[in-house]
């Protein structure tokens, strides 16, 4: 493959603004979640404002941000005035509640398709096992809970066993025996369907990946031969033991680069939103033999992955599979997602639409009350006005 027709190993990102605006909200609701779980830490399920502004930097706030930031989603968070204290309280709506029971609930009734998730991911790593510490950094994207170590690694000894590394000193969790039926990627069902439905060349789509670049990327006449000859490029599956190759000829090497397209891709699909952290993915790099520049490694490939840097100022990159995605939505939704989504739908709800008590705050004013809070007043109340899901627009 000569120079002027290989993709380039450097390529400038190119923005997707449907990508960066479901960041946008996710900015959002990964502040509420943080402040969410703070309150319901409570005995009673209830904080003073004092006490929220006062761990601002720890949940992510800027100083004095936190009260007008409360104020901004009424359908998530309630501001009273204590009726003995006279302080400025804040709990969870009703609407917030229901939103947390459901996701909980809907993260249970999953747990067999999130047992197989991991079963797979276990399979994909070199030695059929992965760092217990990574998994639990990353059991949301992967749809587990909290107590996945015994509600699904202890509860399931016929497919996970904890094991010591004495070397290392770190717990690892092992996959008990290989699945040959689970050990089939997405993308490979992709290509069936597309066969299938379409009577495509097999040759042509036989190693090729659905390839959708962001609008503005300019594709030119020797970028698109390039593609066209990667999408043709055999290679390895993500399940395939490799350990006994000689990988050192420049075809291995290809194969190898191409692997590592695939084993993202089938990492993404296996999370419950089709998008994690590259940091997270990193994680899994030396368990998976994933290059070491990664970011750069995916901008070569941005008609089949996304990297947005919104959210935590830049500091966090996400990665999203391109094709899971349209217009700023899952194509095929799953239930745990949807349950997930509620959560935004209250972050987005203008706060027009909450009852608002006159008497209490005007955050605006910018002013301390008597207990040092500052901003809030004593004009806007809120209440969630006790309205259900159902009753949402």
């Amino acid at each position: 493959m000569s120079q002027s027709t290989s993709i380039p190993k450097k390529m400038q990102r190119v923005r997707d603004h449907g990508f960066d605006n479901y960041m946008e909200v996710e900015k959002k609701t990964r502040k509420v979640l943080k402040s969410q779980t703070l309150i319901l830490a409570q005995p009673n399920q209830t904080l003073p404002v004092s006490r929220l502004d006062i761990l601002a930097r720890h949940l992510g706030f800027k100083q004095d941000e936190v009260g007008a930031f409360l104020l901004k989603f009424p359908h998530v968070f309630e501001i009273y005035e204590h009726p003995v204290q006279r302080v400025l309280y804040c709990r969870l709506t009703r609407k917030a509640h229901l939103q947390i029971e459901l996701e909980k609930h809907t993260l249970h009734a999953q747990i067999p398709e999130a047992v197989t998730r991991l079963r797979k991911l276990l399979m994909m790593s070199n030695a059929a096992r992965l760092r217990l510490e990574h998994i639990r950094i990353a059991r949301a994207e992967f749809g587990l809970p909290d107590d996945f170590e015994y509600s699904v690694i202890l509860k399931y000894p016929q497919y996970f066993r904890l094991i010591d590394a004495e070397e290392t000193r770190n717990k690892y969790i092992e996959c008990v025996e290989k699945d040959p039926s689970l050990m089939v990627c997405d993308i490979e069902k992709l290509r069936e369907k597309e066969y299938r439905e379409r009577g495509a060349n097999a040759e042509d789509i036989r190693f090729s990946f659905i390839v959708n670049f962001p609008p503005g990327f300019k594709i030119g006449k020797y970028y698109r031969i390039a593609v066209w000859k990667w999408q043709r490029v055999p290679y390895w599956s993500p399940y395939e033991d490799i350990s006994g190759y000689d990988l050192r000829s420049l075809e291995a090497q290809k194969r190898m680069e191409k692997r590592a397209v695939a084993t993202i891709h089938e990492l993404l699909t296996l999370t419950v939103e089709k998008k994690i952290t590259l940091e997270r993915i990193a994680h899994f790099r030396m368990a998976m033999n994933l290059p070491k520049k990664l970011k750069e490694f995916l901008l070569q490939h941005q008609g089949i992955f996304y990297i947005s840097t919104r959210g935590n100022y830049g500091k966090i990159h996400t990665v999203f599979l391109r094709e899971a995605y349209k217009r700023g939505e899952l194509i095929e939704p799953n239930d745990l997602y949807l349950a997930r989504r509620k959560l935004a739908e209250l972050v987005l709800l203008s706060p027009r639409n909450a009852k608002v008590d006159k008497e209490l705050v005007n955050f605006h004013r910018g002013r301390e009350n008597d207990h040092g809070v500052r901003g809030f007043g004593r004009e806007d109340y809120v209440d969630d006005g006790g309205t259900d899901f159902e009753d949402m627009p």
